[in-house]
């Protein structure tokens, strides 16, 4: 095997260096993206409840004490409760929109790196290449052993980034895909909270209506 990455020539180092952070952000990610770290669902339950309650003071405390990415999106429009529910949408999108990019950070670079190591190899391909034909320009083809060494870098590197970039690409694809699936349930997570703080801020209001009415139509002692 060293042999071989020996043989491939000096392009073979840019192309493990590629292969060694393609790995490096793939587990990164990985851990990033867990559903516990994202999406709670423990913990989303717990929220719901409390706002079905309408015990505002306690979900907001519990948002705040939370790391998850969910956690964050709730805070950003339960802080606002009491100043509107547009104010509420406002923050929850604003925030909805933070953790998507944070969710996606370093993804695109798996994308870079699929597209670059086969370029990678066909540059160690276009170097063994040029070796090939200098030695024959100088000692012309009756040894083939004279050949060999360029062939086989052309052959090694090219191998090598594809090697490096299939995988590379699958893993992109399989973290794109997370990440979609993550920031599409975040936003439905989203949405029903809003309609639970649309839905009990209606029904204070009628409660509060009911009063006005009846303290109007109960007769006051003289």
């Amino acid at each position: 095997m060293i042999d071989l990455f020996i043989r491939g020539g000096v392009f073979m180092f840019p192309i493990l260096l590629c292969s060694v952070l393609a790995l490096a952000i793939f587990l990164e990610r990985l851990w990033v993206l867990r559903r516990g770290n994202v999406l709670p669902e423990k913990f989303i339950r717990n929220v719901e409840n409390m706002l079905r309650k309408q015990k505002l003071s306690e979900a907001l405390f519990l948002c705040q004490g939370h790391g998850s990415s969910i956690a964050r999106v709730f805070l950003g429009g339960l802080k606002n409760t009491g100043r509107g529910m547009w104010l509420v949408k406002e923050g929850i999108e604003e925030m909805g929109s933070r953790e998507a990019v944070t969710l996606e950070r370093h993804v695109g670079a798996l994308a870079t790196i699929a597209n670059l190591t086969p370029l990678l190899g066909l540059l160690g391909t276009v170097s063994g290449m040029i070796k090939t034909f200098n030695v024959i320009s100088v000692q012309g083809v009756g040894n083939p052993g004279l050949l060999a060494g360029g062939i086989a870098e052309a052959l090694i590197t090219t191998a090598s980034g594809l090697c490096v970039a299939i995988p590379t690409l699958v893993c992109y694809r399989i973290l794109k895909d997370r990440t979609e699936s993550l920031v599409f349930e975040m936003e439905e997570h989203s949405m029903k909270v809003i309609e639970i703080l649309e839905s009990t801020s209606k029904s204070r209001r009628d409660a509060e209506f009911a009063m006005e009415v009846e303290e109007a139509t109960t007769p006051r002692e003289v």
